[in-house]
C-alpha cells in the first residue's frame, strides 16, 4: 500500500520544510488521534529525543491529539525503544516518537508504534494519511483530550533493560566508556550499566538541543575509540541519538559493528540452545557473518535495508534475532523492536557467561573487506535499475570482481543519498572499485 508521507521509518525531513512543520504535525496529531480513537476513548504516549525542535513538535502533537479527543501521556526525552516498551506496559493505543534518529539537529521526524510496541501496520499509516486529506475539526470542549506527564518513565525503562539479562549477572567493575551521542540515552544508559556492576565513564551526556549526534555516537565513534584506549577501558559502547542503534569498541580501540555484535549474540543463543529460526540480516550484511553463522549451523536470511523489513522477515520465519551492520539489532526474545541498550546488555551477558573479552568473542567472525560510499544527490530516483549509465557502470564493476564479491547500489530510505557498497576478498581492489562506482553515481545523479 503506497503512502505519500510515511517512509520506511515514519515521516522525516528538515525542520521548517514541509512536512516537518508545526502546522503539519498539528494536523498529523489530529489525524492519528481520529484513527486511534476509533469507537472509544484512547490515550497515546509521546516521547522525543533531545533536539531543540522536539519542544515545538511535542506541543503540536499534543494539541492535535487533544482536538481529536485523545489523551496524551508525555514522556519527555526517551529512547525510541523505551517508548515502544512503555506503549505496551502503559496499555496505550499507540506511541509517537519525535526523532530523526542518527541525523543532525536540523532534521526531525515522527514515527509511531502500535499498542503492541511494534511498527505501525501499513494499513494504519494509510488510514492516517487519508484522514490528513480531510478538514480538521475540534471535538466539543467536554470531549477534548487531556495531557499528563509521566514522571517515572525513565525508571520504568531502566528496570526493564536490566530485566533482559540474568539477575545474577555481576560485571565486577568491568570498565566501560559510554557515548550517548548527547541524545535520548544520556540520562538512562549510565544508570543501566552501572547498576549491573560496571564501572561507567560517560561522554556525550550533555545535550543542548543542537549537539545531538555531533561528532559522537554510533555514526561517529572515533572519539569513543580514543577514550577507550586513553582510559584503558575494557570496552566502549556508542548509541545513536534515539537509542535504537549500538556500536561497540573493544579494549584495543577497534570497532565492533552490528554484524559482529549480531554474531556474538547469535553464538550465545546457540550455546544456550535458545536460538530459534534463521538470523535475519540485510543486503548490507557482511558476507563474513553469513559464513560464520553457517559454521554454527545457522541460516542467514537477507531482507531489504531497514529495520521494518528485518522485522517482517523475522516474523514470517519465526526468528528471534536480526539486525543491520549499522547497529540496529532486534532481539525478539527480549523485546519488540530494535533496542541499543538491550542489545549491548546481551553482549555483556555473553562476556560474563563465557569469561571472554569482547575482542575474543568477535574472533569467530572474519569480516570481508567492505567499502561504503554515501553519494549525496539532488533527488533520489524511483528506480536505479532504469538508469542505463548506472547499470553499465555496475556491470563493469561486477566484471572486475569476477564473482569474488558483491555490489550493492541503493537509495537511502531517510536521506537524499545513494549508498554505494562493494564487498570482496581483495581490500585494495574493493576500495578502488567502490570509488569508481561512487564517482559514476556522482556524475550521473550528483
Amino acid at each position: 500500500m503506497a503512502t505519500h508521507y510515511f517512509g520506511t521509518d515514519g515521516i522525516r525531513g528538515k525542520v521548517g520544510e514541509f512536512p516537518i512543520t508545526p502546522d503539519f504535525v498539528l494536523k498529523l496529531g489530529w489525524a492519528a488521534g481520529q484513527v486511534f480513537r476509533g469507537e472509544g476513548p484512547a490515550h497515546v504516549l509521546v516521547g522525543k529525543d533531545t533536539r531543540i525542535s522536539g519542544y515545538m513538535f511535542e506541543s503540536a502533537l499534543e494539541a492535535g491529539l487533544s482536538a481529536a479527543g485523545v489523551d496524551t501521556q508525555l514522556l519527555g526525552p526517551m529512547p525510541t525503544p523505551g517508548i515502544a516498551y512503555l506503549t505496551r506496559t502503559l496499555r496505550a493505543k499507540a506511541g509517537i516518537v519525535i526523532s530523526a534518529s542518527h541525523n543532525a539537529y536540523p532534521d526531525n521526524g515522527i514515527k509511531f508504534f502500535s499498542a503492541e510496541g511494534k511498527k505501525l501496520p501499513d494499513e494504519i499509516e494509510v488510514e492516517i494519511e487519508a484522514m490528513l486529506d480531510r478538514p480538521m475539526t475540534t471535538e466539543a470542549s467536554e470531549s477534548l483530550g487531556k495531557a499528563v506527564r509521566i514522571d517515572d518513565a525513565r525508571g520504568r525503562y531502566i528496570e526493564f533493560c536490566k530485566s533482559t539479562v540474568p539477575s545474577c549477572m555481576e560485571l565486577n567493575g568491568l570498565s566501560i566508556v559510554l557515548d550517548c551521542a548527547h541524545g535520548a540515552t544520556y540520562h538512562i544508559a549510565p544508570h543501566v550499566f552501572s547498576e549491573v556492576g560496571a564501572r561507567v565513564e560517560a561522554i556525550g551526556v550533555d545535550p543542548n538541543g543542537l549537539n545531538i549526534n555531533e561528532n559522537c555516537g554510533s555514526t561517529k565513534p572515533e572519539a569513543l575509540q580514543r577514550e577507550v584506549v586513553s582510559r584503558r577501558a575494557d570496552l566502549g559502547i556508542a548509541f545513536d541519538g534515539d537509542g535504537d542503534r549500538v556500536i561497540m569498541v573493544d579494549h584495543t580501540g577497534a570497532l565492533v559493528d552490528g554484524d559482529e555484535l549480531l554474531y556474538v549474540i547469535a553464538a550465545s543463543r546457540m550455546a544456550a540452545e535458545k536460538l530459534q529460526g534463521p538470523v535475519v540480516g540485510t543486503l548490507m550484511t557482511n558476507l563474513g557473518l553469513e559464513h560464520a553463522l553457517s559454521s554454527l549451523g545457522v541460516e542467514l536470511k537477507r531482507a531489504q535495508v531497514g529495520d521494518r523489513f528485518v522485522m517482517e522477515l523475522l516474523e514470517s520465519n519465526d526468528g528471534i534475532l536480526g539486525g543491520e551492520n549499522s547497529g540496529h539489532i532486534i532481539c525478539l526474545d527480549r523485546t519488540t523492536t530494535g533496542d541499543a541498550i538491550v542489545a549491548a546488555l546481551q553482549v555483556l551477558a555473553e562476556m560474563w557467561r563465557s569469561g571472554k573479552s569482547l575482542h575474543e568473542l568477535k574472533q569467530g567472525m572474519q569480516k570481508y573487506p567492505q567499502v561504503l560510499h554515501n553519494v549525496r544527490v539532488k533527488e533520489k530516483p524511483r528506480n536505479l535499475n532504469e538508469i542505463e549509465p548506472l547499470c553499465q557502470a555496475r556491470q563493469a564493476i561486477e566484471s572486475k570482481l569476477n564473482g569474488s564479491g558483491r555490489v550493492l547500489l541503493r537509495p537511502s530510505g531517510t536521506e537524499p543519498v545513494i549508498r554505494v557498497m562493494i564487498e570482496g576478498q581483495d581490500e585494495v581492489l574493493v576500495d578502488q572499485l567502490a570509488r569508481e562506482l561512487a564517482e559514476a553515481v556522482q556524475h550521473v545523479l550528483g
